[in-house]
């Protein structure tokens, strides 16, 4: 009887098999066009999301009305030896010997919303605050936009912590992309960073913004071409907006005694030309609001020597009122988080 040589399949793949990656290969994967590209965010998105730059044409922004978390803020907790308010237990915390009441706070708010609405600007609105939450009204330290989405930033001091969540969802209810969310022990706040031209941004390293935050930032940029400053912020100052603001292509406002001098040498390398502010002007003033090139929202009380040199510049500053609101410390620029400006 003769033995029968076995038959053995030497086919390299089952005719399922060939299909099956027949038909993958037919409807490939695309990595190009890029996600943040105008016809990707308008099919997948719905809008052209994102900012490349801190002066074009202001299109969308995010805000807070400050509601029943601001009923934490008691003026009969008194910090007398720091001139200030506060609860260690709660973490809130109010600089200065005043505050305002809650209706005058809540109406410069409004006066600020009405104000953009009038120039055209969409005015979004976060998810109500938690309890105790009085600083969400500074919404730009919780969102950072960059080209197609945002970074959802990691605050730094208790009275913030938790802000995160209410951004995320707020930026899911809006259906804008989240390119990032700041973890570990990275601290990052959006009043530390600066679009200085559409290729080169700035991080203020300070209590609120430290380097792994910056690193985790960096790498969202990277992906951009976009180049990261590094500045130091001295002492327990907060932000760099409280000392450099971008109110045209190419001028800036700043406050020299607030900002090192190698950043000064940096923007003058740039192209950027500075205008100083003055001892006329309120600390908080320069903490301002491009709605469009060579146009700016500023706290009523800019004084009228920087109003003119600005003007020099070719800067046109549009005088909103919000002492009020500053006084929870933080102003224009502090209160809003832009989502959408023309591109550069």
């Amino acid at each position: 009887m003769n033995e029968t040589t076995p038959v053995v399949d030497i086919r390299a793949m089952t005719p399922a098999d060939y299909q099956y990656n027949m038909l993958i290969k037919r409807f490939a994967s695309m990595p190009e066009p890029a996600f943040e590209t105008e016809q990707q965010l308008m099919t997948n998105w719905g809008r052209v999301w994102g900012c490349n730059n801190d002066v074009g044409r202001l299109r969308a922004v995010l805000m807070h009305a400050p509601g029943p978390e601001m009923e934490a803020v008691d003026p009969e907790k008194q910090i007398p030896e720091l001139s200030a308010f506060g609860d260690d237990t709660l973490g809130w915390y109010w600089a200065g010997r005043t505050v305002p009441s809650m209706q005058e706070y809540r109406a410069q708010h409004l006066q600020l919303v009405a104000a953009l609405q009038a120039e055209g600007v969409e005015v979004f609105f976060m998810d109500p605050a938690e309890a105790n939450k009085t600083k969400q009204i500074y919404t730009r330290d919780s969102v950072i936009m960059l080209p197609g989405g945002a970074v959802v930033t990691r605050l730094g001091a208790l009275v913030r912590r938790g802000e995160e969540l209410t951004a995320t969802r707020s930026l899911a209810r809006l259906g804008i992309p989240i390119l990032r969310t700041i973890h570990g022990t990275g601290i990052l706040e959006g009043g530390s960073f600066a679009f200085i031209n559409p290729k080169v941004a700035v991080i203020g390293l300070s209590s609120r913004c430290n380097e792994e935050g910056a690193r985790q930032l960096e790498e969202v940029l990277s992906v951009h071409g976009i180049e990261l400053i590094r500045v130091q912020i001295p002492g327990y100052r907060l932000h760099i907006d409280g000392a450099f603001v971008m109110v045209n292509t190419d001028v800036a406002l700043v406050n020299p005694a607030r900002i090192p001098f190698v950043f000064l040498e940096r923007l003058a390398q740039l192209g950027i030309r500075t205008v100083e502010m003055t001892s006329d002007d309120p600390a908080w003033s320069i903490n301002c609001l491009a709605i469009e090139p060579g146009r700016i929202f500023v706290s009523h009380l800019f004084s009228d020597r920087t109003t003119e040199n600005l003007h020099r510049h070719g800067v046109v500053a549009k005088l909103v009122p919000f002492d009020k609101v500053c006084l929870g410390g933080g102003g224009i620029h502090c209160s809003t988080a832009p989502l959408i400006r023309d591109s550069q």
